[in-house]
């Protein structure tokens, strides 16, 4: 039996949640251990755990992956997650780039002293240049690639959660989008992972932003 994946990184969604929800959806078990205070982090540097010293860290099959995209490109190819052929996974790593484009920007609000001008822009940005490319693609096709679940619909399903706990009502001009994300809500594990209690974490507050800036010393 194999060791179980770990998760290092804060209590706290940020880049290591699309790797919480692509190991929900792909039914793999996880622990975290999470970064509290400086010396924790002192403490992976020094074991070189981190490779570019940054986090998310995944231990996974005997390996400690860093780097957000190649983690999530790993599990997706262990878990058939990434595409039947090249044409396929090409495709399924644009529309996830674009997904990680847009869910960064909400990522680092919580950092922005300009918040309100930045939601302005996130918003126009998510309804003019990357929802209408999601809504084209599921015209017909119930995922976005292939007829098959890939993890850039997990991550299209992730994205829009996030929009709508900033923009309630913003998928309404996009239906396609809107029975997609009906869809996918339906699947037993993310149904669970959707439910109180589960490792799927809350929106960023005070204490997640607070202990990242200690961590990294960051003075902004």
């Amino acid at each position: 039996m194999s060791e179980r994946v770990v998760l290092h990184y804060f209590n706290g969604r940020g880049k290591m949640e699309s790797i919480r929800w692509l190991l929900t959806v792909a039914e793999v078990e996880f622990d975290e251990m999470y970064l509290t205070n400086r010396e924790q982090y002192e403490k992976l540097l020094s074991d070189g755990a981190l490779l570019f010293q940054q986090v998310p860290m995944v231990e996974i099959d005997g390996m400690k992956l860093v780097q957000t995209k190649a983690i999530l490109k790993y599990i997706a190819d262990k878990y058939n997650l990434h595409g039947k052929d090249l044409k396929d996974r090409v495709m399924i790593d644009m529309y996830s780039e674009g997904l990680m484009d847009l869910m960064e920007m909400i990522m680092i609000l919580p950092f922005s002293p300009d918040a309100t001008a930045k939601l302005e822009n996130i918003q126009s940005k998510a309804k003019e240049r990357y929802l209408p490319v999601y809504e084209k693609a599921l015209s017909g096709p119930i995922y976005l690639v292939g007829g098959k679940l890939s993890c850039a619909d997990v991550q299209l399903l992730e994205c829009t959660l996030m929009l709508e706990e900033k923009f309630p009502g913003i998928l309404a001009d996009f239906p396609n989008v809107k029975s997609f994300q009906g869809r996918m809500t339906q699947i037993p594990a993310i149904k669970r992972f959707l439910q109180p209690g589960s490792k799927r974490k809350p929106q960023p507050d005070e204490t997640y932003v607070k202990t990242i800036k200690e961590v990294f010393k960051l003075n902004f």
